[in-house]
């Protein structure tokens, strides 16, 4: 697998990981270091892994189930980083509500021995465009 491929593979492995709603699937994905990021749409920007494990741990804990399914994925690599830009299409319940939301993605990871490792996750809302008016009827 050339660079490229391992990139992409850590990045399914970090969507996956979210959809498993496991954090000890999550500890995996990410360096575990205090200069680490992650900015969940809506969220102020988490610094260090303590943070960033503490947010997944709270999603992961109100969420009942979750499903990201990332889009127009664009890979560039920089040596020892990879960047990962993509869309993601989410869908999860919660309370018993489910609800879709889209997001812009920027996916930084960094080679480390065991692989590589998130360093950075970005996330923001995207726009939604309704095409059709909504009949109550989901096909």
């Amino acid at each position: 697998m050339d660079d490229r491929e391992s990139v992409l593979a850590a990045n399914d492995h970090f969507y996956r990981a979210i959809e498993s709603l496991d954090l000890a699937v999550m500890e995996e994905v990410w360096v575990h270091e205090s200069w680490v990021r992650c900015i969940h749409p809506g969220w102020d920007v988490l610094v260090g892994w303590d943070a960033v494990r503490r947010s997944w741990e709270t999603i992961f804990t109100n969420t009942e189930w979750m499903r990201v399914v990332p889009t127009d994925l664009k890979v560039t690599l920089f040596g020892e980083i990879g960047v990962v830009g993509c869309s993601e299409n989410l869908t999860a319940a919660e309370d018993g509500e489910v609800g879709v939301a889209m997001a812009q993605a920027t996916n930084v990871y960094r080679r480390t021995g065991q692989g590589w490792r998130l360093i950075l996750h970005h996330a923001s809302p995207a726009p939604v465009r309704v095409t059709q008016p909504f009949t109550g009827h989901v096909q």
